[in-house]
């Protein structure tokens, strides 16, 4: 996992999040065909209209990474579906991998009113959050982005 984030970055979850790979039980966490194209579409879309984050990169190769890595389409889906618009951001040439990051504008309204993590959650004695960024992230299937990344969005 990336380093934690300073709560001072975390206000906005959504930017906060970042497609990596992590082990996730494949069994559970498949996409049916009609998911997979809605979800490459949005993504496609997004992609086509926010190029100035992408600039030099080429959907195609992008898709067919997505493609081979269902863990990975998973993961987009389950941001996209909490509110989410994940994009490409960077490819990394050493490993070959797209890097993607939620981009939305604002906390999508899956995953607001967290705290950071258990310590946090357990914190509370009032009001408490349902669940920690930390763990939405697990679950997901993502990473919290380091503060050096977060503020380059």
């Amino acid at each position: 996992m990336i380093g934690p984030v300073p709560l001072a970055t975390i206000e906005n979850l959504a930017d906060a999040l970042e497609v990596k790979s992590m082990n996730i039980n494949s069994n559970k966490k498949k996409l049916s065909s009609e998911q997979r194209e809605e979800l490459l579409k949005a993504v496609k879309a997004r992609f086509e209209k926010n190029m100035n984050r992408h600039e030099g990169l080429e959907w195609t190769k992008v898709q067919a990474k997505l493609e081979a890595n269902v863990e990975k389409l998973w993961s987009l889906n389950e941001m996209e579906r909490t509110g989410g618009e994940p994009d490409v951001v960077g490819h990394d040439k050493k490993t070959g991998e797209y890097i993607f990051f939620d981009c939305s504008p604002e906390s999508p309204k899956g995953r607001t009113s967290v705290c950071y993590d258990r310590e946090g959650l357990e914190s509370r004695k009032e009001h408490k959050p349902k669940s920690t960024a930390i763990d939405m992230a697990t679950a997901m299937g993502v990473e919290l982005l380091t503060e050096e990344q977060y503020l380059k969005l």
